[in-house]
């Protein structure tokens, strides 16, 4: 990847800072992977097991393959394909691979992102309504094409834009955040909640489909194998510290996802709703919140704006990947690059969009949108972050990712080399076992 040891710059646009590059990559994450998904996900794989097994992915495992991405990206210094051809022949197939998922990832991030920006307007509106309500007719198909044309607006205003965003938007929506929690710790439901999110049962820590879930989720929250990270990598600043940005943004991440389960458990248990609703969670229950609260609409109207936002940051920061790979790759301005991704992408989300419209698109009894984000957004993410470890921490020498990491502590590029290399063979030496021993 050019000379060892050596991080070429091209004639490239970059973020203004380490705390500019670590603001719009926690958003990046945080309006989607841990406001919507985390809480459901938690709900749906037993509470506190779930949350122990998320940490220990996260912490041993997913972290260290984090850094690993954004030093790819600086090294390379250029698009989630162009960085992996530097890597072997294979390299460019995987990257392709890769955008592939961001493209199939991205089409339905759209359609949730279309949900929050529809309970936003409800809010304003002060005619909050309940998720089969406000699905019974076409609302998440309009909103869905609304917010596809409105990521194609932002981004021709290019990286800038996201990194102002990202500044206004991610302290606002944590003091709201913070608000909720402490309006839920007023609620009856509060006992429950704890009980559930901190007693774990932990026989469950030895079911398989619970360490898969909380896997993909720790690759899910720090965006993994998305190309999201090397993509916005390559925008990093010469002075970055890789490994203290990547812990900043993994601890903001996971600060903001446990803050969500507390945010919304609490109700969900004071209104006996049902924690396994599925990918509706937070939209089935944050209206009622606000129909009771005092101030309701005033926090209906706070909460859904930011959330909007901070989703949208979501999706430009996917769609930005999938950007970046058409220009470079053929050769066209970013002008046409945007047009041609968001149409594609307005063609794509339809399915999903329609997932919970009368037409009810579904996939082997599941809504279309739930079994896009359970088998892409768990099991085809795992395994492209697991391979794209594997490609550069067998093929690149350490010495010259070295110098893209921007630290001297030869810790850190043990652990990723270690994490990077043998991970992938531990995970396939397991799925055999486990394979085994249920036959």
């Amino acid at each position: 990847m050019t000379k060892p040891g050596v991080v070429e710059r091209r004639d490239r646009a970059q973020w203004s800072s380490e705390p500019a590059f670590v603001f719009s990559m926690a958003a990046a994450a945080v309006g989607l992977g841990n406001l919507w998904r985390f809480p459901y996900m938690v709900g749906e794989n037993g509470g506190g097991a779930f949350i122990i097994a998320y940490l220990i992915s996260l912490v041993v495992m997913v972290l260290p393959i984090m850094m690993l991405e954004v030093s790819a990206g600086r090294l390379a210094d250029g698009s989630v394909v162009h960085t992996f051809r530097q890597v072997n022949r294979f390299g460019t197939a995987y990257g392709w691979f890769v955008v592939l998922l961001t493209l199939a990832i991205t089409s339905y991030y759209l359609v949730i992102t279309g949900w929050t920006l529809g309970y936003a307007v409800d809010a304003w509106r002060g005619n909050m309504r309940d998720f089969q309500t406000f699905t019974a007719g076409y609302n998440s198909l309009w909103y869905f094409l609304v917010v596809t044309g409105l990521s194609c607006a932002v981004l021709i205003r290019g990286v800038k834009s996201i990194e102002f965003l990202s500044k206004l938007l991610m302290p606002v929506l944590l003091l709201v955040i913070l608000i909720l929690v402490g309006a839920a710790s007023r609620m009856e439901g509060w006992g429950q909640a704890r009980e559930f999110l901190l007693q774990a049962d932990f026989s469950r820590l030895g079911e398989t489909r619970l360490w898969v879930f909380a896997f993909g989720q720790a690759f899910y929250t720090l965006a993994i194998g998305q190309g999201y990270l090397v993509t916005y990598g390559s925008y990093i600043p010469r002075k970055t510290h890789v490994p203290r940005a990547c812990c900043i943004v993994a601890v903001t991440e996971t600060c903001i996802a446990l803050l969500a389960g507390w945010m919304i458990f609490p109700f969900v248990f004071s209104f006996d709703m049902d924690p396994g609703e599925g990918s509706q969670l937070a939209f089935s229950t944050l209206p009622a919140v606000f129909a009771q609260m005092g101030q309701g609409r005033l926090m209906g109207i706070l909460f859904f704006s930011l959330f909007f936002a901070a989703a949208f940051s979501s999706c430009l920061a996917g769609v930005k990947v999938l950007i970046a790979a058409v220009a470079e790759e053929f050769d066209l301005r970013t002008s046409r690059a945007i047009f041609a991704v968001c149409g594609v992408l307005a063609v794509l989300g339809i399915p999903s969009a329609l997932s919970f419209s009368p037409l009810e698109v579904s996939v082997a009894g599941m809504p279309f949108l739930d079994f896009m984000d359970q088998f892409g957004g768990t099991n085809v993410v795992i395994l492209s972050g697991l391979l794209g470890a594997g490609l550069f921490c067998w093929v690149i020498p350490a010495k010259e990712l070295r110098p893209a990491l921007g630290s001297s502590h030869v810790w850190w590029e043990w652990r990723i080399y270690t994490i990077g290399r043998y991970l992938p063979l531990l995970v396939v030496l397991w799925l055999l076992i486990t394979l085994l021993l249920s036959l």
